[in-house]
């Protein structure tokens, strides 16, 4: 696969601009005929914006976090359908940037070079909470591992040239978390497109079946590691969930604007001749702009705090990093259903017409922001502000 190398923030964000314009042209039709966007993968790949967390020694440009993020908010605000499938991609490449050897990081930053797809296999069912695993490694006789389980909303899994995958490993007579990367063609890895969620259609977040799949042992890293000091790994991999639901809230204002500018009429008591003259929708448009702009200030700050904390990475700057991209999401989380909710508000009757598919936005935004209870990131903000109490060391803050 032919990959361009992306040198700067610059280029990254101009390479964003482009293809978040160019996959919001067919959006609607993909969701509204779940057509998977696989062609628009591969042009994702050949951009280079996969690669752009690589770190620089192995080529990449190593962008800073704040870049990032608004890379993922233009991709999501033109599909975020194809902004939240390469999420896990940027996260098991930081998990290979922090616990991977050099042998191992090498060829796997080798792999995102050229414009190979890392998808994930993380969440199960049935066990008690979301961060307990039944899914394991077992030693093999050729020194590596046996790998059995299954996994559930494996968003990536299905377009991915790796599936990292999460499952414990006995260590010194304890179960610790590890992540093995599976080649998506490995004998025992099946990917099966079952997701049919109301929203995000067409990011295949479907089901792996993993059958004593083998799994070499430089394929294996110790993720346990990344949670015994000070992290960013919950606070990045939050920031790009946090991006997608402001670029769905930036999406849903655009095309409320078209909208309203080339196909509603204005209401009859405001005597305007056009929408933009009726002073109640000028306010409310108002409205809605302070909130998408509101969002996407706390998104760059919390970008900018992630980075601080991943360039000077320390307890309190760690902290600080989490609870600035937890307020981010919270408000991110609110944003995007207040617009997508108030597209239908300010557009008129003729926009809830079902071929016109205005729904997809809300539909997209409910059921993103279910991805982790925005609450529990409330609670950490305030017993940070009143008690200085830092975060928990997970991964979804």
């Amino acid at each position: 696969m032919d990959a361009a190398v992306i040198r700067s923030d610059e280029e990254a964000l101009e390479t964003a601009a482009e293809l978040g314009a160019e996959f919001a042209e067919r959006a609607a039709e993909r969701d509204a005929h779940r057509i998977l966007p696989e062609a628009e993968l591969e042009r994702l790949s050949a951009s280079g914006l996969l690669a752009i967390t690589v770190p620089n020694e192995y080529g990449g440009a190593d962008v800073r976090a704040d870049t990032l993020a608004e890379v993922f908010r233009t991709l999501a605000a033109g599909d975020p359908n194809i902004a939240q499938i390469p999420q896990s991609h940027v996260v098991y490449l930081r998990v290979l940037a922090q616990q991977g050897t050099p042998e191992q990081q090498k060829f796997f930053f080798g792999e995102a070079l050229a414009g190979k797809r890392f998808g994930n296999a993380q969440s199960e069912r049935g066990t008690r909470h979301v961060q307990e695993y039944a899914t394991r490694l077992v030693p093999d006789e050729s020194g590596g591992f046996v790998l059995t389980g299954t996994k559930y909303y494996s968003t990536g899994a299905l377009f991915a040239h790796w599936v990292p995958v999460l499952a414990q490993l006995e260590v010194d007579g304890e179960d610790r978390l590890h992540v093995a990367y599976v080649h998506r063609t490995a004998d025992g890895l099946e990917v099966v497109d079952d997701w049919n969620g109301m929203g995000q259609r067409t990011t295949a977040s479907g089901t792996v079946h993993l059958r004593d799949v083998r799994v070499p042992a430089d394929h294996v890293v110790p993720h346990h590691l990344t949670f015994t000091g000070p992290q960013v790994h919950g606070s990045t991999a939050q920031l790009l969930h946090a991006a997608i639901d402001v670029g769905i809230a930036s999406g849903a204002l655009r095309e409320a604007v078209e909208f309203v500018n080339t196909t509603s009429r204005p209401w009859f008591e405001s005597g305007a001749d056009t929408p933009g003259g009726d002073p109640l929708l000028v306010q409310r448009f108002g409205e809605l702009a302070i909130t998408e702009r509101a969002a996407r200030a706390l998104l760059a700050e919390a970008g900018r705090a992630v980075e601080h904390a991943r360039r000077d990475l320390t307890d309190a700057n760690a902290a600080r990093a989490s609870i600035a991209v937890a307020a981010a999401k919270t408000y991110a989380d609110r944003a995007a259903v207040e617009l997508t909710n108030a597209l239908f508000e300010v557009s008129g009757t003729r926009s809830a017409l079902d071929e016109l598919n205005l729904h997809r936005h809300w539909r997209n935004a409910r059921t993103h922001t279910l991805h982790d209870p925005v609450r529990w990131k409330v609670q950490h903000i305030g017993r940070h502000v009143l008690n200085g109490t830092p975060p928990p060391r997970h991964g979804v803050i």
